[in-house]
């Protein structure tokens, strides 16, 4: 680079939010000695059950841990059927996999990105024992039709808010509305603790079988049975449980996060309706995410759907190709972009599996295909906001 040349702008997908207060925080558990799971995991717990109105919200090692815990608490096992999106994260459905039983996908909307409640209907069987409704991107799936489902057909509902801290549905925190929810503290998320997740329910009995659970099945915690006589005594183990806990490192590192979710989430949702705006003008060939009415999505990402014409089975390959060239001019550019998620149900596993082909969930296959996720954080300034749409219109004139 030659003297005097100014560097190009580098835009990422997302920042995490770190300050001072963090850096504080994580040092009190290397000072005090405590660092496995103590008392600054129960005082993040605390915060997110306050934020989120849950009665319980009980600390996990991530998102992923936590869906299976939920399930497990249900009593899933190797009889049973578990409904999820065909567009998802892989993790939704793995976890039920994990237990035994059987993940059935059902396709979603190609508008919302969100399970399609009468294909999840129609994929309920005798066996079938939970529904897993998934708050992509931070948007609220359909919970009123969802739990209508579920209590006409006797289901159990487990929702996977990994991407919804923030997110409410018609004045309800997404993860409250289902028998239980589970989030994800992974950095792309709005609070972060490196990894980890948190399960919340209102059922008490739930709520101390998910912390047995999660400490190998133990009667009590370390925390517990330090605070008491005969700490020397270990606990009783009733249940065949696993490791999931977090650790006080990243409890305390929660605990600050959490101080400053409603700045990160007012000012997420002010980039994401300024992309609503600046983007209109792209409208023809690329749709921006759609809110229904009655519901706060808490946009963990920004993703669009790359339609320059109908997307189909039959067009989706050649527009998937001319998407990817587009994402590939953007990186050059210096802006960061990525599929919105991938179709669980397309995925090696299951697809060989199950023997799934694209037209068995036509919408999750053009959503994995045609979904286009633009950087969005809360420091995020107009200029940097404004080199996004630039680099895109660019980058569409050259590859279309």
């Amino acid at each position: 680079m030659g003297l005097g040349t100014v560097a190009p702008m580098r835009i990422p997908i997302t920042r995490p939010v770190f300050d001072e207060a963090d850096l504080e925080a994580i040092r009190q558990p290397l000072l005090n000695g405590w660092v496995v799971q103590g008392p600054h995991v129960q005082a993040f717990e605390g915060k997110v059950a306050a934020y989120t109105g849950a009665r319980h919200a009980v600390a996990v090692t991530s998102c992923t841990t936590g869906l299976h815990l939920a399930l497990a608490a249900l009593g899933v096992q190797a009889c049973d059927e578990v409904v999820v999106p065909a567009f998802t994260w892989i993790s939704t459905a793995n976890v039920v996999e994990h237990l035994g039983a059987r993940a059935v996908f059902c396709d979603v909307s190609l508008e919302t990105f969100n399970v399609d409640v009468e294909r999840m209907a129609a994929a309920i069987t005798p066996r079938t024992k939970a529904l897993t409704p998934v708050h992509l991107f931070g948007l609220p799936a359909e919970m009123d039709a969802v739990l209508a489902l579920a209590k006409d057909r006797g289901l159990f509902v487990v929702e996977d808010a990994a991407c919804g801290l923030g997110a409410r549905f018609h004045g309800r925190h997404v993860g409250t509305l289902g028998d239980l929810g589970a989030f994800s503290f992974h950095p792309r998320k709005a609070v972060t603790t490196g990894e980890g997740g948190m399960v919340t329910t209102a059922d008490d009995a739930r709520g101390d079988l998910l912390r047995c659970l999660r400490d190998h099945g133990a009667s009590r915690s370390d925390l517990q049975r330090h605070g008491n006589k005969a700490a020397f005594l270990l606990s009783d183990y009733d249940h065949l449980g696993y490791n999931y806990r977090m650790t006080d490192l990243q409890g305390a590192l929660g605990s600050t996060q959490m101080d400053k979710l409603e700045w990160v989430q007012t000012h997420r949702t002010a980039r994401a309706r300024r992309y609503d705006d600046v983007l209109s003008p792209l409208s023809g060939w690329l749709s921006t995410p759609r809110v229904p009415a009655g519901v706060e999505h808490s946009y963990q990402s920004y993703v669009c759907l790359f339609r320059p014409e109908t997307p189909t089975l039959a067009n989706v390959d050649r527009l998937y190709d001319l998407r990817n060239r587009l994402m590939l001019r953007l990186e050059e550019r210096g802006v960061a972009t990525r599929q919105g998620t991938h179709a669980a149900a397309h995925l090696g596993y299951y697809r060989e599996k199950y023997g799934i082909r694209p037209e068995h969930f036509p919408n999750a296959w053009m959503a994995e295909r045609l979904s286009l996720t633009l950087p969005l954080y809360p420091q995020m300034t107009d200029a940097e906001q404004d080199f996004v749409v630039e680099q895109l219109e660019t980058a569409w004139r050259e590859v279309r």
